[in-house]
């Protein structure tokens, strides 16, 4: 590849104006991007053009109008060398059965144009890297969901690849290994200098692994920042927790003015100014309710995802409505 593509500073995808027409149905809207190195996390509701947008990407569907490149290679004409430094860690289950596991990752890294010895050598290498390597002999039919999920991200790593595609890599998985998966991946960033495009309805994750974020809203892109970026710009908010009556104190808090949001007992209020606090108090004593515990409110990313997609009318009631409905299609 040219040597500036593996510079840091030059983003790893970069789209202008891409637009995809399915009959009268527009799938992509004048979508630009520009993605950098490292983690990025991809969001976006159900039919939102995650998955066109994909698939643009890597040359498997041809584009109505727009351009875009991937590690400096035109979209449009040089897929297969995009798809070569790709590597895909689908949702659903693409592995057989009836294989020991160095047999499927060899079987995935044949299909990619590798030869037979080499496939065999890479492997060993990225079994032992996603925490396999004992369990290399034994067949999949055997394995639990978290050893699963490794299966597969060996699959996507056993190429080398620039850039990996995960789609729910966390999917189904108990605490221990979501956070074995999610080291792995950040590992992959850090230590490999590769970069990672997520998929996930668990916002914990893509925080906890990326930096910045892309929102696909009906086919457009609504939101493309860095994740601390777009925390900064969220309303400062006090929680407190009520005893004995917070449907009364938010009634009170809202007569005066304030703006609220409630969750049970647990009320937050947008900080207005510097009285915020003194009103809060005054309706406390005025409503005779107890306020058990007051903090400023630190918003995390599924706020953001769900202030945004509130913005944009989008009818979201919580990140489970981020998850592929039938689990055979990817992001």
């Amino acid at each position: 590849m040219p040597e500036d593509d593996r510079s840091d500073e030059a983003p790893i995808i970069m789209t202008k104006s891409l637009r995809k027409m399915y009959g009268p149905h527009l799938a992509l809207d004048d979508a630009s991007l520009e993605i950098p190195r490292g983690a990025v996390g991809i969001l976006g509701p159900n039919g939102a053009g995650k998955s066109t947008l994909f698939k643009c990407l890597l040359g498997l569907i041809s584009t109505t109008s727009g351009e875009g490149s991937v590690l400096g290679h035109d979209i449009r004409t040089e897929g297969e060398a995009i798809r070569s430094k790709i590597g895909y860690m689908p949702e659903y289950n693409s592995l057989d059965p009836n294989l020991f596991a160095i047999d499927q990752v060899r079987y995935a890294g044949e299909l990619l144009g590798m030869n037979s010895k080499h496939a065999t050598q890479r492997s060993h290498e990225v079994l032992e890297y996603v925490g396999l390597k004992d369990q290399r002999y034994r067949k999949i039919e055997t394995f639990s969901t978290g050893m699963l999920q490794a299966t597969k991200l060996a699959c996507a790593l056993v190429h080398d690849p620039e850039i990996l595609i995960c789609d729910e890599p966390t999917n189904g998985l108990d605490q221990r290994a979501r956070s074995f998966m999610l080291q792995t991946l950040s590992r992959t960033v850090t230590e490999g200098k590769r970069s990672v495009l997520m998929s996930s309805h668990v916002m914990d994750d893509v925080q906890e692994l990326c930096s910045s974020i892309v929102m696909i809203h009906k086919g457009r892109i609504v939101v493309q920042r860095s994740i601390e970026d777009l925390v900064d710009q969220v309303d400062r908010e006090i929680e407190m927790s009520i005893w004995g009556g917070a449907s009364k104190m938010q009634e009170a808090l809202s007569s005066s003015g304030l703006e609220t949001r409630r969750l049970g007992r647990v009320i937050r209020v947008k900080v207005e100014d510097e009285s915020t606090i003194d009103k809060i108090l005054i309706e406390a004593v005025n409503t005779g309710v107890q306020i058990r515990q007051m903090r400023e409110y630190e918003p995390d990313l599924e706020d953001i995802f769900l202030l945004v997609m509130d913005k944009l009318g989008a009818e979201i009631k919580g990140t489970e409505d981020l998850m592929t409905p039938d689990h055979t299609g990817g992001i």
